[in-house]
């Protein structure tokens, strides 16, 4: 009996090593790549407009649209890639990312502009590489939860040593962003070897979850056929999310300072942990969901409850029942934890659920390329046709838009696969 209990914690432990080892492999190489991605937001380009645009916008939306192109690639070239493939082809997307910020640095505004529409283009395409090393798992909601909290954290991360290095050591606003990627090279190359390390999903790993095979373009087609009403009202909230994400995180120094922290860089990171580490827990929690049914709904109701977060939140800092930085963190909160439910679980439990042989890129890629394809929207519309409205007062029109979409289309959303559900159980 000793013998046998004996054993059975040393294979509990190297479970939970051999998680942490996965998280912090994935954690480490994607808090990385925002290193090459995310710093220039850091800056504000004071006083540079070209095209009647401020230049600052310009560079987002030229990276976001790289960004959005790389998504749409991503739903052929993340679904189809082979396991073999993934490791060097991360390496090759970075080092392509990395070049176009030395391009950007030497090549005077506003020509650079383009270099940060090249740099968006790899870049779009790591996420569902990474996870490919994560998914088809038991417990791979721990795993995306830790994944997940990387762009959580490190954009703030890297947008603060961002500001450090112009501050501190006077260096130009175009140099900084690549020379922060130079900072995090060591840890990227460490995060992909810990990548490369993981072994593929086990057999009992493919019986609980479906196993995850590359698609090709006949099988990408059936599977949008299958759900296409419910991939359209899950896609479209996604989008809105996205919006607001972006929104937030890219023009986080310009809501900070109106809401009166333009002297405190350090809220950029602070102020995204409490929200990192609840969204950790929530989304790990839903592991011991072993039913894919009943975790699918879970999932589908968190995300509602995340939207009517962003509305009541938005409420009470408008009626100012909550302190300016409250709002702040809780609004982040609420669009993250839905957010973040997308990117990990709700596609992984959806595969797991109706037992479709396929993985998770195809889904994800289709979700974030129409994702950003409102991101570049929305930044062309607050500049032309909403410059006049301060960032704090446009962001909190926009949760309300968000929080209502979210709730009304993810409702209707339960109601489409209780029917789905009811037709296959139907059929078979």
């Amino acid at each position: 009996m000793s013998i046998l209990t004996s054993s059975r914690k040393i294979n509990i432990q190297s479970n939970w090593l051999f998680s942490l080892f996965c998280i912090a492999g994935a954690f480490i190489t994607y808090c990385s790549m925002y290193a090459f991605r995310k710093p220039f937001t850091a800056s504000m380009y004071a006083d540079l407009q070209f095209f009647g645009i401020d230049y600052k916008i310009l560079l987002i939306t030229a990276q976001v649209f790289g960004y959005m192109l790389s998504k749409f690639i991503g739903i052929k070239v993340v679904s189809e890639i082979t396991p073999n493939q993934r490791t060097k082809t991360i390496l090759l997307l970075m080092g392509i990312a990395w070049i176009a910020l030395l391009l950007f640095a030497i090549t005077p505004s506003p020509y650079n502009i383009i270099f940060m529409f090249l740099n968006g283009i790899p870049l779009g395409m790591i996420w569902g590489l990474v996870f490919s090393f994560l998914e088809g798992r038991r417990n791979t909601e721990l795993l995306g939860a830790g994944l997940s909290v990387s762009f959580i954290v490190a954009s703030g991360l890297v947008k603060s040593v961002g500001k450090f290095l112009i501050s501190n050591y006077q260096v130009s606003e175009f140099w900084m962003p690549f020379l922060v990627g130079l900072i995090f090279v060591p840890t990227l190359f460490l995060g992909i070897w810990m990548l490369h390390k993981i072994p593929p999903p086990s057999l009992e790993d493919e019986q609980h979850r479906t196993k995850r095979v590359p698609m090709s373009r006949a099988q990408r087609r059936n599977f949008f056929l299958s759900f296409a009403p419910g991939i359209i009202l899950m896609v479209t909230v996604y989008i809105a999310l996205t919006i607001f994400r972006d929104l937030r995180d890219n023009f986080a120094v310009e809501l900070w300072t109106d809401l009166g922290y333009g002297n405190t860089p350090q809220v950029l990171l602070t102020a995204e942990i409490p929200i990192a580490i609840s969204v950790f827990i929530i989304v790990a929690l839903t592991m011991f969901i072993k039913k894919n049914q009943a975790a699918f709904y879970t999932n589908l109701w968190v995300i509602i409850f995340g939207g009517a977060l962003l509305i009541l939140t938005t409420w009470l800092f408008q009626q100012k029942l909550i302190h300016p930085a409250v709002w702040m963190i809780m609004v982040g909160f609420g669009m993250y934890l839905s957010y973040v439910i997308y990117n990990t679980v709700l596609f992984e439990r959806w595969i797991a659920f109706f037992k479709y042989q396929s993985n998770i890129g195809f889904l994800m890629y289709i979700a974030d390329a129409f994702g950003y394809l409102g991101s570049v929207g929305i930044l062309l519309y607050r500049n032309f046709g909403t410059s006049n409205i301060n960032w704090l007062l446009f962001i909190s029109n926009i949760s309300y838009i968000v929080g209502v979409i979210t709730v009304v289309l993810g409702i209707l959303a339960i109601f489409y696969f209780r029917q789905k559900e009811k037709t296959i159980t139907s059929i078979i």
